[in-house]
Formats: structure tokens, C-alpha cells, sequence
């Protein structure tokens, strides 16, 4: 039938809407994503990357509650227009979505979480008289009766975060200011200017994850989340799959399917530079978001008070979560030991999944590619001592499609505060059967101090055959004892 249609050219409108109506619905499944609380301040409109990181982020839409959508300046003004935009492509596409996968709101529920910040971005829009739509919007949502703590993540300039806490400061007591404080977390895309500073050294409690810096001083070459793409330009680095963040790859995976990848601009300098600010609240069994320091999608991240760099805006007065080196085996066969390795280093898997949800624009359900579903055949918590042997089981994992599913053990080395004895990071030698549903490890003994014990993260990797071959994680925690 979609032959024929197509053939007497038949709006792609309307055959995204047949689909809704005709596709196989979802079958059931483990689909119980654990939602973040989400408000994101965006200058869109400027550079092309924050257009492109919406789209990606709105095909992720169910794995979040979505409580800020907010333009904040440019160079060239302030935007949420073209927000709004972006949701209504989306709204073209949520149904066929939903088939897919539960949970994703509607384009009027996110539409009415678009607000914006100041004309003018910085400390200058920072004091009395200064609120702001998006200000008010963000106080409003750390207020909500929700357990749940807020991310907010920043892909611009923090102003608005900023005014926020500057108008909770001046009008509450300093529990009630301190408990608003423990609420928030924030993913910041390097400093834009010197609103993020102020907030972190005046908010000195406040869960803050950034490389700081600007890009006049460098700052960006230095960045972690550089990585997402930006092989060739800021980052310049090595060891990645270049391929696969393109703007021919994007052309053939994103853009050519539908109305939202129709939104999907061509990058001028790199893609995405504001995506692993949402990619590390992916629910996909390997973020971790209150752990910084275990790794995930959006990189890995440490808790210290970094030296003053000649591309900070000032120097940092606490401790803040930044830069930490992973070593990888890239792309090249050789070794690469960075910040922009803890990004990379999953690239294939994001890039697969976001291919694979485009297709969910557009498809039916039985013709795109679904996550396999891991399982552990015990708990996600284990207790050895050195020496030991440690059996690992993936029994019970499987897949919405029935595809074959490949399975990959390895040790995250640096997410663990164990130190162990001739291994690299990733390396699959420490586990044995390492490709196998069941495999084991031997607890060796370390020769290095603190003298062996501390923890050790196992990470299990499930992958299906389907196309494009998905991703999914377990993460064992194996703490090694006396």
C-alpha cells in the first residue's frame, strides 16, 4: 500500500500518519526508563549545533520530564520561536514514536515548557529587575513537590540559572536557599560567560559539572564534551570513528527521515557540541547520573578543585566535577589515554541509537530496530576478596525483535578505585569468556597502594544484530575486600 501511495506522491505527512494507524504496536516489554527531571537553557539560534542537539534530545523525550525548555542569548538575540519550531516537527512525529517505545509527551505538554532569558547574557543580566520568563520558569520547577532532583543543563550561558539563584537568595531564609541549592544538578557546556563563574563560586554546594573556560582562551580544545564530534576542529584529536559524526552520515541517518530530521541543520564546526549534557541522563543501564566519576554516553567527570588555566575567566575557589582521563584502544589500534576518550569511546553505540530512533519517526514498529534488554543472572552488587574468582551471568537478557544479541564483559578500570595489576582500561584480558552470555574473572592481586582492595566496575555490553545494532548496559560493582 505505502508503494502505491508514494508512488502517486503522497505527502510524507500523511504516510507518517497512515503508519500510526497501521503499524504493529509495540509488543510488551521492559520499557521502565527511569526518568530525569530535565530543564535545559539553550542559545539557540546562534551556531547550528544547538538546532541539531534539540532534535536529538526530542527523540529522547520519554526518557526525560521535560520542565524547561528555555532560549537564552545570542550573538544575534534570543530565540524561543525557533524552539517552538522544532517541537511542532516533533509533533508530527510523536505518534509514531509512541509505537516505538512509551512515554513520550506531546508536542503542547513541551510546548508550554518554552520560556526564555535575557536579551542581553552575563553578570549584566544578573540582579533586582532582571527576572525573567525562563527564570521564574526554572524557580517554579525546583519548587515542585518531586523527590527527584532537577538537571539543568546548560548549552549557552547560565544567566538564567543564575537570576534564579541571585532572586532565591535575596528572598528566603539561608535553609530554605540551601535546600533549593540541594535540589538542582547542573551540566554545564563550558563557560559562555561569566554568569557560570559567579554561580559556582558563590553557590559552593551546588552539583556542577563543566570543564571551565572559554573558547577565546582555548577553553573548548580542553573540554570534555568536545568529544561528541569534534575530532577535527576545537578538540583535535585522535582514536575516534570520524565516519560516523559526518555530515554525509548524518544526511543518510537524520536528516532524510521525516520532519524532524528534515530540521537537522548541516554543522559548520562539529556536530552536537551541546548533546552530552542530555546523553549522560540517557537511561541506558551505563550512565549513572549522581556518579560522575563512573563514566557514561556524556563522559566521565571527577570531583577536585582544578589549577587555574589561562582560558578560565577566573580562578575556581571548590571543588567542581571536570576533567578525567580514560584510556581507550582506538580506531587506529593505538592507545589513547584523555579526557575526550571517556566521550568517544561509545560513540558507535549513541550514533546507532539515534539512526535507530529517527527510524521510529518513520516507521512501523516491525520494520526498525529496537534496544536489547540486559539481564543479570545476580545481583549488580558483589563482594569478593583478592584472589577470588567471580562468576558473571547476562542469563535472562533478550530482545524485542528476537534478534541474536552479542554480549561483551570488560573492566572500567577508572570508574573503580581499585588499581589492578597488568591490565588497561577496556581491556578484555582481565575477563575470561569475555564474548560469552557467562564469564568470570580472577580478583588478582595488585602490587600497587592502597594494596589491592577498594572497588571494581564490570561492565556488560549487549548488543543485537538488528540494524543499526543497538546497545544496551549492566554495570557490576564488584568491592574487593581483605
Amino acid at each position: 500500500m505505502f508503494a502505491s501511495l508514494k508512488r502517486v506522491g503522497c505527502p510524507a505527512s500523511l504516510l507518517i500518519l497512515l503508519a500510526a494507524f497501521t503499524a504493529t504496536p509495540a509488543p510488551a516489554q521492559d520499557t521502565d526508563i527511569e526518568k530525569q527531571r530535565l530543564f535545559v537553557l539553550t542559545d539557540i539560534g546562534g551556531d547550528p549545533d544547538d538546532k541539531m542537539s534539540l532534535v536529538r534530545l526530542l527523540t529522547y523525550a520519554n526518557h526525560f520530564d521535560i520542565e524547561g525548555l528555555v532560549a537564552t542569548a545570542n550573538a544575534n538575540g534570543v530565540f524561543p520561536e525557533f524552539i517552538a519550531t522544532f517541537v511542532d516537527a516533533y509533533g508530527q512525529v510523536r505518534d509514531n514514536l509512541e509505537l516505538h517505545e512509551p512515554g513520550f509527551p506531546t508536542a503542547q505538554a513541551l510546548k508550554a515548557t518554552i520560556a526564555e532569558g535575557p536579551a542581553a547574557d552575563g553578570m549584566q543580566s544578573v540582579g533586582e529587575g532582571h527576572d525573567t520568563s525562563g527564570s521564574d520558569l526554572l524557580i517554579a520547577a525546583v519548587d515542585r513537590q518531586d523527590d527527584r532532583p532537577l538537571w539543568v543543563t546548560v548549552w549557552g550561558g547560565p544567566d538564567v540559572l543564575a537570576q534564579a539563584l541571585y532572586k532565591v537568595r535575596a528572598t528566603r531564609s539561608e535553609a530554605e536557599l540551601a535546600e533549593f541549592v540541594s535540589k538542582l544538578r547542573v551540566y554545564a557546556i563550558s563557560d559562555q560567560d561569566n554568569s557560570g563563574p559567579w554561580i559556582r563560586n558563590e553557590f559552593q554546594d551546588l552539583f556542577y559539572i563543566v570543564t571551565p573556560g572559554v573558547n577565546a582562551g582555548g577553553g573548548f580544545h580542553h573540554a570534555t564534551w568536545i568529544a561528541i564530534g569534534g575530532d577535527k576542529f576545537h578538540g583535535r584529536f585522535g582514536g575516534a570513528d570520524f565516519e560516523l559524526v559526518t555530515n554525509e552520515w548524518l544526511d543518510r541517518h537524520v536528516r532524510r527521515k521525516g520532519p524532524l530530521g528534515a530540521q537537522y541543520p548541516h554543522w559548520e564546526f562539529m556536530m552536537e557540541g551541546d548533546t552530552p549534557s542530555f546523553l549522560y541522563l540517557v537511561d541506558n543501564g551505563l550512565n549513572a547520573p549522581e556518579h560522575p566519576n563512573w563514566g557514561g554516553w556524556g563522559g566521565r567527570y571527577e570531583l577536585y578543585q582544578p589549577r587555574k588555566e589561562k582560558w578560565f575567566l577566573e580562578e575556581e575557589q571548590r571543588a567542581i566535577w571536570t576533567n578525567v582521563q580514560d584510556e581507550v584502544l582506538g580506531n587506529d589500534g593505538e592507545w589513547h589515554t584523555t579526557n575526550h576518550a571517556t566521550i568517544w569511546r561509545w560513540r558507535e553505540a549513541y550514533q546507532n541509537d539515534f539512526s535507530a530512533r529517527m527510524d521510529w519517526t518513520i516507521k512501523p514498529y516491525d520494520e526498525a530496530n529496537h534496544p536489547p534488554v540486559p539481564a543479570l543472572g545476580h545481583p549488580d552488587r558483589l563482594t569478593a576478596r583478592k584472589g577470588e574468582r567471580v562468576d558473571l551471568s547476562a542469563a535472562g537478557t533478550t530482545d524485542p525483535d528476537g534478534d541474536a544479541v552479542s554480549y561483551e564483559w570488560f573492566v572500567y578500570e577508572e570508574a573503580g578505585t581499585r588499581a589492578m595489576s597488568n591490565s588497561r582500561s577496556g581491556s578484555k584480558h582481565d575477563i575470561q569468556n569475555f564474548d560469552q552470555r557467562d564469564a568470570w574473572l580472577e580478583v588478582k592481586t595488585s602490587r600497587v597502594m592502597p594494596p589491592g582492595t577498594g572497588t571494581m566496575h564490570v561492565i556488560l555490553a549487549v548488543t543485537d544484530h538488528g540494524s543499526p545494532r543497538l546497545t544496551r548496559y549492566k554495570r557490576v560493582i564488584i568491592d574487593v575486600v581483605e
